[in-house]
């Protein structure tokens, strides 16, 4: 294990899964490098002209960027996975997730990593604050999951299970992913907090504001995402019944 690691040193940097945003990475890339910590970009099996651009990039800014490359495209979550997994094996402390498609707002990456540093042991989660160019289906159909998360962790505390602006403290994160798989495609960002919430972490919650892009690119998959988001709500429910003795009390004396 890392040495860094050992000594409880606060090393951050940043993963940004990518798959087929050869052109939205390059604006994103930009903006995290104008901070100055190391960067890992997950070619999540991007087709041939997306694979170019990270590779370009990887090689201007080899002293701060390193290219992670999946054969076969694994989901946004699968693609999140194999970077912390990297970092952590390379000594890092924390993992700030930015998605590759311009969503995120970049500026509050420094309050992002300064409340990481100050608070290590927590998974901090950004709260989307909107604008008008989100699409009304999206923004109420969050809602959705954010009742779901509700109910399956009895409490209030996961103000936004779905945003992927986030901070993950390294060790503690992989060693939840290595006892629960917490699903390789959109699943992951809710299913991952839900059951570090359940392992009895802290979570801090930092309000964002996120931009949806004109002419932005979504691999959201209609069928295939809300099923999997569906089947796992079913899986976090009868989790949550079977640890409902632990909830309660952790609730009542919490």
């Amino acid at each position: 294990m890392a040495e860094s690691v050992l000594n409880n040193e606060f090393k951050p940097a940043i993963v940004i899964p990518v798959y087929n945003h050869e052109d939205a990475i390059k604006h994103t890339l930009k903006q995290v490098l104008e901070y100055g910590y190391p960067v890992v970009l997950v070619n999540d099996g991007s087709h041939a002209e997306c694979t170019e651009v990270l590779g370009e990039l990887a090689q201007e800014h080899s002293d701060m960027v390193h290219l992670v490359q999946l054969d076969v495209n694994s989901g946004k979550g699968g693609a999140v996975k194999a970077g912390i997994r990297y970092l952590l094996a390379q000594g890092f402390s924390h993992a700030l997730q930015v998605d590759a498609d311009g969503q995120h707002n970049i500026s509050d990456l420094p309050l992002f990593i300064q409340t990481a540093k100050a608070e290590p042991a927590i998974l901090v989660c950004g709260v989307p604050v909107y604008n008008e160019s989100i699409p009304k289906h999206r923004y109420y159909s969050r809602y959705l999951t954010h009742v779901w998360v509700w109910i399956n962790t009895l409490s209030l505390t996961i103000q936004d299970s779905m945003c992927g602006f986030r901070v993950y403290p390294l060790q503690e994160t992989c060693k939840l992913i290595d006892r629960n798989s917490c699903g390789n495609r959109m699943s992951f960002d809710t299913e991952v907090v839900v059951r570090w919430l359940w392992s009895g972490n802290k979570i801090k919650n930092i309000p964002t504001k996120v931009l949806y892009p004109e002419n932005g690119v979504s691999h959201f998959n209609a069928v295939k995402d809300n099923v999997l988001i569906s089947w796992m709500h079913t899986r976090l429910f009868f989790g949550m019944l079977v640890r409902l003795p632990i909830l309660l009390w952790n609730k009542r004396h919490g």
